[in-house]
């Protein structure tokens, strides 16, 4: 897993980040880790496959009869 070192992160900053740790039952490092995900991989982000999904229901649904190929496939080759 990375880790990541955050230089010259002001007093008030690191003190305001230990109190909210504090009052959400966790660490400091716990509590940053948190807003980082929250920052980066937001819930209202949208999923393809969800989206894709909710159109084919407005629309009524799709039935498509697809089979799967399961033959091995060949190596590729680079010469």
């Amino acid at each position: 897993m990375a880790s990541v070192t955050v230089r010259n992160l002001s007093d008030e900053t690191h003190r305001a980040l230990r109190m909210q740790a504090a009052a959400h039952g966790r660490s400091t490092e716990a509590e940053i880790r948190a807003i980082l995900e929250i920052a980066v991989r937001p819930e209202s982000r949208i999923k393809l496959g969800s989206l894709l999904a909710e159109i084919g229901r407005e629309v009524g649904g799709v039935d498509l009869d697809i089979q799967r190929d399961r033959a091995p496939a060949e190596p590729l080759s680079f010469e």
